[in-house]
């Protein structure tokens, strides 16, 4: 069973841009921590999204969930929160 997550993410204002940023992501066209440098509202962009490894009850529900359920460098889909959209990649998972 996984402990706990590392994951990257952006952070935008709608599900429109979320899902134009994701195609151009999962295309090959930007890579994520690119992208999430340039447009990403969170702090965390400046890091390229990273937000280190974290365990359940750390995170809002939407995103622990979307976390905990991915592959190892999958793209998520645009998921919602009282933040706004996130696009996250899961980068490294701890049994």
């Amino acid at each position: 069973m996984t402990s706990r997550v590392r994951a990257s993410h952006l952070l935008v204002k709608t599900e429109e841009e979320a899902k134009e940023l994701r195609e151009q992501i999962v295309s090959g066209a930007k890579s994520f921590e690119d992208v999430a440098a340039m447009v990403s509202l969170c702090p965390s962009g400046a890091q390229g999204g990273d937000l280190g490894f974290f365990g359940k009850g750390q995170m809002v529900k939407p995103f622990e969930d979307a976390c905990f359920s991915m592959e190892l460098n999958e793209v998520s889909e645009p998921i919602q929160t009282q933040f706004g959209w996130h696009l996250i990649q899961l980068t490294g998972i701890e049994e």
